[in-house]
């Protein structure tokens, strides 16, 4: 392929999961379902945390904003998989590409940055109970979305547009199933260390900040629940943080090692399944994880069902 071709790619093919023809319908029933739980999942949270009073507090309203994070991010990469594990042609225009990759790192970032600032609002609750009506406005909790929407925007705007700047005349197929960043990079012949940098730079920056804003914040709670002189006090405080923790477990520590180990050590196929995990996985086990292990959201969804119930 000659230079004067090398940026005349107008469409690419997503190679997928894998290439093996026996396992397609298999997989597009296992990944149909995780979508279909994610959907309701986190749709029937965002309306329950809407319609039943005594969930509109701080607490709920991030998470009201994570179930919808998690709604579309799970829909910007779920349908195209599912239709690609039925077609032929695997292919998505160099347009629906970038698109893709932009809302997919727009979401990634806003519900990392959420669960920081979900520990935040725990922090307040339990080490300044007595402020925290005060402290966690409507005005801050609309300001703090704002901020991670606006960093979520940037942060997608640069990794986007630096990425479809590139000549890609290597191949226009596309070794994962979806557009990610890593895998197009493989298919550059132009100089991407400068999108390498970017890359690993935004990548601490958001991630690094995140998982510190966590930890502090527990450090906090923590000494002040041990603090707590009765059993049931320190029971109760700590059970208002259990969910968020798995959520921040799960989430960051995919994410960490996705994105912030040696380029060496990049391996395709594992690639694939950390995607797998935190893109389709971690949407549909979030609302499960705040539902079951939380007392306030299972009476909602009790009373919820009673008022269905008797309706119909």
């Amino acid at each position: 392929m000659g230079e004067g071709n090398h940026s005349e790619v107008t469409e690419f093919i997503l190679s997928g999961l894998t290439d093996r023809l026996e396992l397609q319908v298999p997989l597009f029933v296992l990944f149909l379902l995780i979508y279909v739980v994610t959907l309701v999942g986190n749709g029937g949270m965002i309306l329950l945390i809407m319609t039943e009073s005594r969930l509109h507090t701080p607490m709920y309203f991030f998470l009201r904003n994570l179930s919808f994070s998690d709604l579309w991010y799970s829909s910007t990469i779920g349908p195209k998989m599912l239709q690609n594990f039925l077609v032929k042609s695997k292919s998505i225009s160099r347009t629906a590409c970038a698109v893709q990759m932009y809302l997919c790192f727009f979401f990634q970032d806003v519900e990392c940055l959420l669960l920081a600032v979900m520990a935040y609002d725990r922090y307040v609750a339990i080490c300044n109970p007595l402020i925290y009506t005060v402290t966690m406005s409507r005005q801050l909790c609309n300001q703090l979305v704002a901020g991670v929407c606006a960093v979520g925007l940037v942060d997608a705007m640069v990794h986007t547009c630096l990425t479809f700047r590139l000549s890609f005349c290597h191949s226009n197929i596309i070794s994962h199933f979806f557009c990610d960043i890593p895998p197009l990079l493989a298919l550059s012949c132009s100089d991407i260390r400068i999108n390498e940098i970017v890359m690993f730079s935004f990548a601490c920056f958001i991630m690094v900040s995140s998982v510190v804003t966590v930890l502090l914040s527990y450090f906090y709670i923590i000494s002040t629940i041990l603090r707590i002189h009765s059993a049931k006090g320190r029971q109760k405080a700590f059970s208002t943080c259990t969910s968020h923790l798995c959520a921040v477990a799960m989430f960051h520590g995919t994410l960490l090692f996705m994105y912030l180990r040696p380029t060496s050590s990049y391996s395709i196929d594992t690639d694939k399944i950390a995607s797998v995990f935190y893109t389709l996985v971690i949407p549909m086990l979030n609302p499960l994880i705040y539902s079951l292990r939380n007392t306030e959201v299972k009476g909602a969804l009790r009373k919820a069902i009673k008022k269905l119930l008797r309706i119909s």
